[in-house]
Protein backbone atom coordinates (compact mmCIF):
# COMPACT_ATOMS: atom_id res chain seq x y z
CA UNK A 1 0.00 0.00 0.00
CA UNK A 2 2.77 2.39 1.07
CA UNK A 3 4.70 1.47 -2.14
CA UNK A 4 1.83 2.24 -4.15
CA UNK A 5 0.90 5.77 -2.69
CA UNK A 6 4.39 6.88 -2.79
CA UNK A 7 4.66 5.80 -6.66
CA UNK A 8 1.81 7.31 -7.73
CA UNK A 9 2.54 10.34 -5.48
CA UNK A 10 6.02 10.92 -7.43
CA UNK A 11 4.04 10.36 -11.27
CA UNK A 12 1.77 13.33 -9.70
CA UNK A 13 4.28 15.15 -8.35
CA UNK A 14 6.48 14.19 -12.02
CA UNK A 15 3.79 15.81 -14.29
CA UNK A 16 3.42 18.91 -12.32
CA UNK A 17 7.39 19.58 -12.48
CA UNK A 18 6.80 18.91 -16.17
CA UNK A 19 3.97 21.59 -16.34
CA UNK A 20 6.19 23.61 -14.30
CA UNK A 21 9.06 24.00 -16.19
CA UNK A 22 6.47 24.08 -19.88
CA UNK A 23 4.69 26.64 -18.54
CA UNK A 24 8.02 28.94 -17.30
CA UNK A 25 8.38 29.64 -20.86
CA UNK A 26 6.09 31.81 -21.58
CA UNK A 27 5.65 35.36 -19.38
CA UNK A 28 1.62 35.29 -18.89
CA UNK A 29 1.71 31.20 -17.96
CA UNK A 30 4.62 31.73 -15.79
CA UNK A 31 2.89 32.55 -12.50
CA UNK A 32 0.61 29.14 -13.00
CA UNK A 33 3.71 27.53 -13.45
CA UNK A 34 5.09 28.49 -10.47
CA UNK A 35 1.81 27.30 -8.36
CA UNK A 36 2.39 23.92 -10.26
CA UNK A 37 5.86 23.42 -9.23
CA UNK A 38 5.05 23.83 -5.27
CA UNK A 39 2.34 21.59 -5.53
CA UNK A 40 4.32 19.18 -7.17
CA UNK A 41 7.64 19.71 -4.30
CA UNK A 42 4.94 19.51 -1.43
CA UNK A 43 3.00 16.95 -2.92
CA UNK A 44 6.66 14.95 -2.97
CA UNK A 45 7.80 15.47 0.36
CA UNK A 46 4.69 14.43 2.06
CA UNK A 47 4.89 11.44 -0.03
CA UNK A 48 8.68 10.35 0.56
CA UNK A 49 7.30 11.18 4.34
CA UNK A 50 4.48 9.32 4.52
CA UNK A 51 6.14 6.48 2.20
CA UNK A 52 8.57 3.12 2.76
CA UNK A 53 11.26 4.10 5.34
CA UNK A 54 9.76 6.28 6.66
CA UNK A 55 10.99 7.53 10.42
CA UNK A 56 12.44 10.61 12.74
CA UNK A 57 9.16 12.74 11.49
CA UNK A 58 9.95 15.31 14.38
CA UNK A 59 13.63 16.33 13.28
CA UNK A 60 11.75 16.06 9.44
CA UNK A 61 9.04 18.59 10.52
CA UNK A 62 11.62 20.15 12.52
CA UNK A 63 13.96 20.98 9.65
CA UNK A 64 11.10 21.62 6.63
CA UNK A 65 9.95 24.43 9.23
CA UNK A 66 13.69 25.69 9.54
CA UNK A 67 14.06 26.06 5.71
CA UNK A 68 10.44 27.44 5.05
CA UNK A 69 11.00 29.75 7.71
CA UNK A 70 14.73 30.71 6.08
CA UNK A 71 13.16 30.61 2.55
CA UNK A 72 10.51 33.29 3.55
CA UNK A 73 12.88 35.77 5.31
CA UNK A 74 15.13 35.72 1.99
CA UNK A 75 12.26 36.10 -0.23
CA UNK A 76 11.16 39.18 1.95
CA UNK A 77 14.86 40.50 1.72
CA UNK A 78 16.13 39.75 -1.67
CA UNK A 79 15.23 42.45 -4.52
CA UNK A 80 15.28 41.60 -8.11
CA UNK A 81 19.32 42.72 -8.30
CA UNK A 82 19.96 40.17 -6.10
CA UNK A 83 18.22 37.33 -7.99
CA UNK A 84 21.10 36.01 -10.03
CA UNK A 85 23.36 35.36 -6.35
CA UNK A 86 20.05 34.04 -4.88
CA UNK A 87 20.01 31.40 -7.67
CA UNK A 88 24.02 30.87 -7.78
CA UNK A 89 23.60 30.22 -3.93
CA UNK A 90 21.02 27.93 -4.29
CA UNK A 91 23.04 25.86 -6.63
CA UNK A 92 25.82 25.60 -4.23
CA UNK A 93 23.32 23.83 -1.47
CA UNK A 94 21.95 21.39 -4.16
CA UNK A 95 25.19 20.46 -4.55
CA UNK A 96 26.88 20.20 -1.05
CA UNK A 97 23.34 17.94 -0.67
CA UNK A 98 24.16 15.54 -3.25
CA UNK A 99 28.36 15.36 -1.26
CA UNK A 100 26.55 14.88 1.96
CA UNK A 101 23.80 11.99 0.96
CA UNK A 102 26.40 10.58 -1.27
CA UNK A 103 28.56 9.98 1.95
CA UNK A 104 25.63 9.33 3.84
CA UNK A 105 25.28 6.57 1.39
CA UNK A 106 28.45 4.70 1.45
CA UNK A 107 29.42 5.15 5.30
CA UNK A 108 25.43 2.88 5.58
CA UNK A 109 26.30 0.85 2.68
CA UNK A 110 29.30 -0.23 5.15
CA UNK A 111 27.32 -0.61 7.95
CA UNK A 112 25.20 -2.96 6.08
CA UNK A 113 27.84 -4.59 4.37
CA UNK A 114 29.44 -5.73 7.63
CA UNK A 115 26.20 -7.38 8.74
CA UNK A 116 25.36 -10.76 8.78
CA UNK A 117 22.11 -12.24 7.16
CA UNK A 118 20.46 -12.07 10.20
CA UNK A 119 20.55 -8.43 10.89
CA UNK A 120 19.88 -7.74 7.20
CA UNK A 121 17.10 -9.22 7.85
CA UNK A 122 15.45 -6.68 10.69
CA UNK A 123 16.88 -3.63 8.18
CA UNK A 124 14.34 -0.95 7.63
CA UNK A 125 14.06 2.09 4.30
CA UNK A 126 16.98 2.59 2.63
CA UNK A 127 19.42 -0.20 4.55
CA UNK A 128 16.80 -2.77 3.46
CA UNK A 129 16.97 -1.66 -0.17
CA UNK A 130 20.90 -1.92 0.59
CA UNK A 131 20.69 -5.49 2.00
CA UNK A 132 18.81 -6.76 -1.06
CA UNK A 133 21.62 -5.81 -3.93
CA UNK A 134 23.79 -8.04 -5.28
CA UNK A 135 27.83 -7.62 -5.72
CA UNK A 136 26.64 -6.23 -9.12
CA UNK A 137 24.00 -3.81 -8.27
CA UNK A 138 26.57 -2.77 -5.70
CA UNK A 139 29.56 -2.10 -7.87
CA UNK A 140 27.14 -0.22 -9.80
CA UNK A 141 25.73 1.85 -6.41
CA UNK A 142 28.92 2.81 -5.52
CA UNK A 143 29.69 4.44 -9.65
CA UNK A 144 26.34 6.29 -8.85
CA UNK A 145 26.94 7.59 -5.76
CA UNK A 146 30.68 8.52 -6.92
CA UNK A 147 29.54 10.54 -9.61
CA UNK A 148 27.01 12.01 -7.40
CA UNK A 149 29.34 13.56 -5.28
CA UNK A 150 31.86 14.30 -7.89
CA UNK A 151 29.14 16.60 -9.45
CA UNK A 152 27.82 17.64 -6.50
CA UNK A 153 31.22 19.12 -5.07
CA UNK A 154 31.83 21.13 -8.38
CA UNK A 155 28.40 22.48 -8.13
CA UNK A 156 29.02 23.88 -4.72
CA UNK A 157 32.81 25.68 -4.72
CA UNK A 158 31.54 26.38 -8.44
CA UNK A 159 28.14 28.01 -7.37
CA UNK A 160 29.44 29.81 -4.48
CA UNK A 161 32.64 31.30 -6.81
CA UNK A 162 29.51 32.19 -9.14
CA UNK A 163 27.94 34.13 -5.86
CA UNK A 164 31.33 35.72 -4.99
CA UNK A 165 31.74 37.18 -9.02
CA UNK A 166 27.53 38.19 -9.04
CA UNK A 167 27.79 39.75 -5.72
CA UNK A 168 31.38 41.51 -6.57
CA UNK A 169 32.67 39.85 -3.67
CA UNK A 170 35.29 38.45 -6.25
CA UNK A 171 36.94 39.74 -9.13
CA UNK A 172 34.64 39.48 -12.15
CA UNK A 173 37.89 39.38 -14.29
CA UNK A 174 39.08 35.33 -15.57
CA UNK A 175 41.61 34.11 -13.17
CA UNK A 176 43.39 31.24 -13.49
CA UNK A 177 46.05 29.83 -11.28
CA UNK A 178 49.39 28.93 -12.65
CA UNK A 179 48.96 25.74 -15.00
CA UNK A 180 45.62 26.65 -15.82
CA UNK A 181 43.86 24.16 -17.84
CA UNK A 182 46.81 21.40 -17.37
CA UNK A 183 45.51 21.89 -13.04
CA UNK A 184 41.68 21.03 -14.33
CA UNK A 185 43.03 18.38 -16.23
CA UNK A 186 45.30 17.20 -13.66
CA UNK A 187 42.00 17.23 -11.03
CA UNK A 188 40.15 15.51 -13.66
CA UNK A 189 42.64 12.56 -14.08
CA UNK A 190 43.21 12.00 -10.33
CA UNK A 191 39.32 12.17 -10.19
CA UNK A 192 38.86 8.99 -12.49
CA UNK A 193 41.94 7.22 -11.01
CA UNK A 194 40.00 7.68 -7.46
CA UNK A 195 36.87 6.06 -9.22
CA UNK A 196 38.89 2.67 -10.22
CA UNK A 197 39.88 2.64 -6.72
CA UNK A 198 36.86 2.97 -5.12
CA UNK A 199 35.17 0.50 -7.66
CA UNK A 200 37.56 -2.01 -6.79
CA UNK A 201 37.88 -1.57 -2.54
CA UNK A 202 34.71 0.34 -1.65
CA UNK A 203 37.41 2.37 0.48
CA UNK A 204 36.43 5.77 2.18
CA UNK A 205 39.73 7.75 1.23
CA UNK A 206 39.50 7.98 -2.88
CA UNK A 207 36.25 9.04 -1.96
CA UNK A 208 37.84 12.00 0.17
CA UNK A 209 40.55 12.09 -2.43
CA UNK A 210 38.76 12.67 -5.31
CA UNK A 211 36.24 15.22 -3.53
CA UNK A 212 39.04 17.25 -2.58
CA UNK A 213 39.48 17.45 -6.14
CA UNK A 214 36.37 17.70 -7.49
CA UNK A 215 36.02 20.73 -5.51
CA UNK A 216 39.01 22.35 -6.66
CA UNK A 217 37.98 21.56 -10.15
CA UNK A 218 34.49 23.75 -9.29
CA UNK A 219 36.60 26.46 -7.64
CA UNK A 220 39.19 26.54 -10.58
CA UNK A 221 36.32 26.81 -13.68
CA UNK A 222 34.28 29.56 -12.29
CA UNK A 223 37.28 31.59 -11.54
CA UNK A 224 38.65 30.91 -14.88
CA UNK A 225 35.40 32.47 -16.48
CA UNK A 226 35.15 36.15 -16.78
CA UNK A 227 32.06 38.30 -16.18
CA UNK A 228 31.36 38.87 -19.91
CA UNK A 229 29.92 34.99 -19.75
CA UNK A 230 28.31 34.48 -15.91
CA UNK A 231 24.68 34.15 -17.24
CA UNK A 232 26.16 30.95 -19.08
CA UNK A 233 27.38 29.77 -16.10
CA UNK A 234 24.45 30.15 -13.76
CA UNK A 235 22.36 28.27 -16.10
CA UNK A 236 25.18 25.73 -16.71
CA UNK A 237 25.45 25.21 -12.76
CA UNK A 238 21.73 24.73 -12.87
CA UNK A 239 22.31 22.14 -14.69
CA UNK A 240 25.24 20.72 -12.71
CA UNK A 241 22.61 20.86 -9.78
CA UNK A 242 20.10 19.00 -11.63
CA UNK A 243 22.53 16.20 -12.45
CA UNK A 244 23.77 15.49 -8.96
CA UNK A 245 20.33 15.01 -7.89
CA UNK A 246 19.66 12.33 -10.64
CA UNK A 247 23.44 10.74 -9.89
CA UNK A 248 21.78 10.77 -6.05
CA UNK A 249 18.52 9.74 -6.84
CA UNK A 250 20.51 6.24 -8.80
CA UNK A 251 21.78 5.65 -5.22
CA UNK A 252 18.86 5.97 -3.15
CA UNK A 253 16.44 4.24 -5.43
CA UNK A 254 14.48 7.13 -5.95
CA UNK A 255 12.09 7.83 -9.18
CA UNK A 256 11.16 10.39 -8.72
CA UNK A 257 14.77 12.44 -7.92
CA UNK A 258 15.62 10.70 -10.81
CA UNK A 259 13.00 12.06 -12.85
CA UNK A 260 13.54 16.11 -11.28
CA UNK A 261 17.38 15.52 -11.68
CA UNK A 262 17.15 14.75 -15.21
CA UNK A 263 14.68 17.61 -15.61
CA UNK A 264 16.55 20.59 -14.11
CA UNK A 265 20.13 18.93 -16.22
CA UNK A 266 18.55 18.90 -19.14
CA UNK A 267 16.73 22.16 -19.10
CA UNK A 268 19.93 23.80 -17.71
CA UNK A 269 21.92 22.28 -20.28
CA UNK A 270 19.82 23.00 -23.33
CA UNK A 271 19.31 26.65 -21.72
CA UNK A 272 23.24 27.01 -21.51
CA UNK A 273 23.65 26.01 -25.03
CA UNK A 274 21.28 28.38 -26.40
CA UNK A 275 22.78 30.97 -24.85
CA UNK A 276 25.70 29.60 -26.12
CA UNK A 277 24.77 30.49 -29.19
CA UNK A 278 23.37 33.76 -28.99
CA UNK A 279 26.56 34.97 -27.72
CA UNK A 280 28.36 33.14 -30.29
CA UNK A 281 30.48 31.17 -27.89
CA UNK A 282 31.79 27.58 -28.12
CA UNK A 283 29.85 25.56 -25.07
CA UNK A 284 32.33 23.35 -24.42
CA UNK A 285 34.89 26.31 -24.24
CA UNK A 286 32.99 28.62 -21.90
CA UNK A 287 32.70 25.11 -19.89
CA UNK A 288 36.25 24.97 -19.79
CA UNK A 289 36.97 28.50 -18.91
CA UNK A 290 38.16 29.66 -22.42
CA UNK A 291 36.59 32.74 -22.62
CA UNK A 292 35.94 36.07 -20.28
CA UNK A 293 39.40 37.65 -20.74
CA UNK A 294 41.38 39.75 -22.91
CA UNK A 295 42.34 37.87 -26.48
CA UNK A 296 44.98 40.56 -27.48
CA UNK A 297 45.26 43.75 -27.72
CA UNK A 298 42.16 45.94 -28.16
CA UNK A 299 41.26 48.27 -30.50
CA UNK A 300 41.96 52.15 -29.20
CA UNK A 301 38.40 53.78 -28.41
CA UNK A 302 38.18 57.23 -30.10
CA UNK A 303 36.33 60.66 -29.77
CA UNK A 304 34.72 61.75 -26.31
CA UNK A 305 31.20 60.74 -24.13
CA UNK A 306 28.91 63.84 -24.55
CA UNK A 307 26.53 64.39 -21.66
CA UNK A 308 23.00 65.37 -22.05
CA UNK A 309 20.80 66.86 -19.76
CA UNK A 310 16.78 65.59 -19.37
CA UNK A 311 15.32 68.22 -21.21
CA UNK A 312 17.61 67.40 -24.33
CA UNK A 313 16.17 63.69 -23.98
CA UNK A 314 12.65 65.19 -23.49
CA UNK A 315 13.01 67.24 -26.95
CA UNK A 316 13.92 64.46 -28.71
CA UNK A 317 11.32 61.73 -27.18
CA UNK A 318 8.56 64.72 -27.76
CA UNK A 319 9.42 64.93 -31.02
CA UNK A 320 10.35 61.09 -31.72
CA UNK A 321 8.03 58.71 -34.14
CA UNK A 322 9.59 55.39 -32.79
CA UNK A 323 11.35 54.21 -29.40
CA UNK A 324 13.40 51.42 -28.35
CA UNK A 325 13.93 50.63 -24.92
CA UNK A 326 17.00 48.83 -24.10
CA UNK A 327 17.10 47.74 -20.37
CA UNK A 328 20.09 46.38 -18.87
CA UNK A 329 21.18 45.03 -15.01
CA UNK A 330 21.75 49.14 -14.21
CA UNK A 331 17.99 49.75 -14.35
CA UNK A 332 17.80 46.63 -12.17
CA UNK A 333 20.64 48.38 -9.35
CA UNK A 334 18.17 51.46 -9.45
CA UNK A 335 14.51 49.36 -9.00
CA UNK A 336 13.81 52.32 -12.12
CA UNK A 337 11.66 49.37 -13.68
CA UNK A 338 8.43 51.10 -12.91
CA UNK A 339 10.06 54.65 -14.17
CA UNK A 340 10.12 52.77 -17.61
CA UNK A 341 6.82 51.65 -17.40
CA UNK A 342 5.88 55.09 -16.76
CA UNK A 343 7.76 56.14 -19.62
CA UNK A 344 6.44 53.87 -22.07
CA UNK A 345 2.74 54.71 -21.10
CA UNK A 346 3.50 57.97 -21.11
CA UNK A 347 5.00 57.77 -24.91
CA UNK A 348 2.02 55.48 -26.02
CA UNK A 349 -0.84 57.68 -25.30
CA UNK A 350 0.77 60.22 -27.94
CA UNK A 351 0.69 57.54 -30.55
CA UNK A 352 4.06 56.66 -30.28
CA UNK A 353 5.56 53.29 -31.01
CA UNK A 354 7.59 51.76 -28.09
CA UNK A 355 8.81 48.53 -27.62
CA UNK A 356 11.43 47.12 -25.71
CA UNK A 357 14.66 44.73 -26.99
CA UNK A 358 15.90 41.91 -25.11
CA UNK A 359 19.37 40.50 -25.44
CA UNK A 360 19.36 36.72 -24.23
CA UNK A 361 21.75 37.65 -21.71
CA UNK A 362 20.84 40.69 -20.50
CA UNK A 363 21.20 41.14 -16.70
CA UNK A 364 22.94 38.44 -14.75
CA UNK A 365 20.29 35.88 -15.41
CA UNK A 366 18.73 34.20 -18.13
CA UNK A 367 15.38 36.56 -18.26
CA UNK A 368 16.43 38.99 -16.04
CA UNK A 369 15.05 41.87 -17.78
CA UNK A 370 11.21 40.03 -19.05
CA UNK A 371 10.72 39.63 -15.29
CA UNK A 372 11.79 43.01 -14.00
CA UNK A 373 9.16 44.32 -16.94
CA UNK A 374 6.58 42.24 -16.38
CA UNK A 375 6.62 43.03 -12.48
CA UNK A 376 5.98 46.70 -14.09
CA UNK A 377 3.00 45.20 -15.83
CA UNK A 378 4.81 46.40 -19.32
CA UNK A 379 2.73 45.13 -22.33
CA UNK A 380 3.79 41.60 -23.29
CA UNK A 381 3.79 42.17 -26.71
CA UNK A 382 5.73 45.17 -27.29
CA UNK A 383 8.55 43.44 -25.30
CA UNK A 384 10.57 41.43 -28.18
CA UNK A 385 14.32 39.34 -28.43
CA UNK A 386 16.92 40.11 -30.12
CA UNK A 387 16.22 38.66 -33.36
CA UNK A 388 12.83 39.93 -33.71
CA UNK A 389 13.95 43.81 -33.22
CA UNK A 390 17.57 44.49 -34.26
CA UNK A 391 16.35 44.83 -37.86
CA UNK A 392 14.30 47.58 -37.02
CA UNK A 393 17.12 50.49 -35.28
CA UNK A 394 17.96 52.14 -38.25
CA UNK A 395 14.26 52.92 -38.83
CA UNK A 396 13.94 54.07 -35.14
CA UNK A 397 14.11 57.52 -34.01
CA UNK A 398 15.74 57.12 -30.15
CA UNK A 399 16.65 54.35 -28.95
CA UNK A 400 17.36 54.70 -25.06
CA UNK A 401 19.60 51.91 -22.94
CA UNK A 402 19.49 51.68 -19.51
CA UNK A 403 22.22 50.20 -17.81
CA UNK A 404 23.17 47.72 -20.41
CA UNK A 405 26.82 47.51 -21.13
CA UNK A 406 28.25 44.61 -23.11
CA UNK A 407 25.28 43.60 -25.00
CA UNK A 408 25.34 46.67 -26.99
CA UNK A 409 28.65 47.55 -27.46
CA UNK A 410 29.62 47.54 -31.18
CA UNK A 411 33.40 46.16 -30.43
CA UNK A 412 32.00 43.08 -30.51
CA UNK A 413 31.07 42.88 -34.53
CA UNK A 414 34.47 45.74 -34.75
CA UNK A 415 37.35 44.52 -32.79
CA UNK A 416 38.49 41.26 -33.26
CA UNK A 417 40.71 41.13 -30.20
CA UNK A 418 37.40 42.02 -27.76
CA UNK A 419 36.45 39.71 -24.93
CA UNK A 420 33.24 39.62 -26.66
CA UNK A 421 34.30 39.53 -30.41
CA UNK A 422 31.28 37.43 -32.09
CA UNK A 423 28.79 37.75 -29.75
CA UNK A 424 25.71 39.29 -31.58
CA UNK A 425 24.61 42.38 -29.79
CA UNK A 426 21.73 44.74 -30.56
CA UNK A 427 22.77 47.15 -32.70
CA UNK A 428 21.00 50.04 -31.47
CA UNK A 429 23.89 52.53 -32.67
CA UNK A 430 22.17 52.48 -36.07
CA UNK A 431 19.43 54.60 -34.66
CA UNK A 432 19.12 58.23 -35.49
CA UNK A 433 19.65 59.25 -31.93
CA UNK A 434 21.04 57.16 -28.85
CA UNK A 435 20.64 57.90 -25.51
CA UNK A 436 22.51 56.19 -22.55
CA UNK A 437 21.53 56.14 -19.16
CA UNK A 438 24.83 55.24 -17.15
CA UNK A 439 25.86 56.36 -13.43
CA UNK A 440 29.20 57.05 -14.55
CA UNK A 441 31.91 56.58 -17.21
CA UNK A 442 32.98 53.16 -16.01
CA UNK A 443 33.25 49.96 -17.78
CA UNK A 444 30.42 47.75 -16.26
CA UNK A 445 30.93 44.98 -14.76
CA UNK A 446 32.98 42.57 -17.54
CA UNK A 447 35.33 45.73 -17.53
CA UNK A 448 35.13 46.18 -21.23
CA UNK A 449 35.12 49.06 -22.90
CA UNK A 450 32.34 50.31 -25.17
CA UNK A 451 32.60 52.86 -28.37
CA UNK A 452 28.76 53.11 -28.15
CA UNK A 453 29.58 55.82 -25.64
CA UNK A 454 31.70 57.61 -28.09
CA UNK A 455 29.50 57.46 -31.38
CA UNK A 456 28.46 60.94 -32.55
CA UNK A 457 25.15 59.81 -32.62
CA UNK A 458 24.89 58.80 -28.37
CA UNK A 459 24.82 61.29 -25.35
CA UNK A 460 25.55 60.27 -22.50
CA UNK A 461 22.28 60.72 -20.09
CA UNK A 462 24.46 60.65 -16.39
CA UNK A 463 22.72 59.42 -13.22
CA UNK A 464 20.91 56.95 -11.35
CA UNK A 465 18.45 55.27 -13.95
CA UNK A 466 15.36 55.87 -11.25
CA UNK A 467 16.36 59.40 -10.74
CA UNK A 468 16.88 60.45 -14.34
CA UNK A 469 13.67 58.73 -15.31
CA UNK A 470 11.58 60.50 -12.64
CA UNK A 471 13.29 64.10 -13.66
CA UNK A 472 12.24 63.09 -17.54
CA UNK A 473 8.80 61.81 -16.81
CA UNK A 474 7.06 65.66 -16.28
CA UNK A 475 8.63 66.98 -19.32
CA UNK A 476 7.30 64.55 -21.65
CA UNK A 477 4.11 66.49 -22.89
Amino acid sequence: MEFGFTTAAYVVAAVLFILSLGGLSNQESAKRAVWYGIVGMALAVFATLAGPGSGLWLLSLLLIAGGGFIGTYVAQRVQMTEMPQLVAAMHSLVGLAAVFVGFNAHFELGRVLLMDDTGKKALEGFAALLAKKSSAEISILRVELFLGIFIGAITFTGSVIAYGKLAGKVTSAATKLPGGHMLNAGAAALSFLCLIWYFNTGGFFPLFLMTLASLFIGYHLIMGIGGADMPVVVSMLNSYSGWAAAAIGFSLGNDLLIVVGALVGSSGAILSYIMCKAMNRHFVSVILGGFGGPQGEQMAVEGEMIAIEADGVSAALNDADSVIIIPGYGMAVAQAQQAVSELTRKLRAQGKEVRFAIHPVAGRLPGHMNVLLAEAKVPYDIVLEMDEINEDFPETDVAIVIGSNDIVNPAAQDDPNSPIAGMPVLECWKAKQVFVSKRGQGTGYSGIENPLFFKENTRMFYGDAKASLDKLLPMIN
